[in-house]
């Protein structure tokens, strides 16, 4: 079974994984990385793995293993 990883430490909450997310599975987290950025959070129960926020994210916060 595969599953996206997400390193919230590269996330800079520019928000373009959530506009691109076309089952809506990526929001914010009200979490604040290091860097003072607020991070993104997948639900795992949405997500079907397409890879459009792996193309769309600027800053290679998202993974699929």
């Amino acid at each position: 079974m595969t599953k996206l990883m997400v390193n919230s430490e590269k996330c800079k909450g520019c928000l373009l994984c959530i506009n691109g997310c076309p089952v809506n599975a990526i929001s914010t987290s009200k979490k604040i990385n290091e860097k003072g950025y607020e991070v993104i959070q997948v639900d795992e129960t949405k997500c079907k793995k397409c890879g459009i926020c792996i193309s769309i994210c600027p800053d290679y916060v998202f993974e699929i293993l």
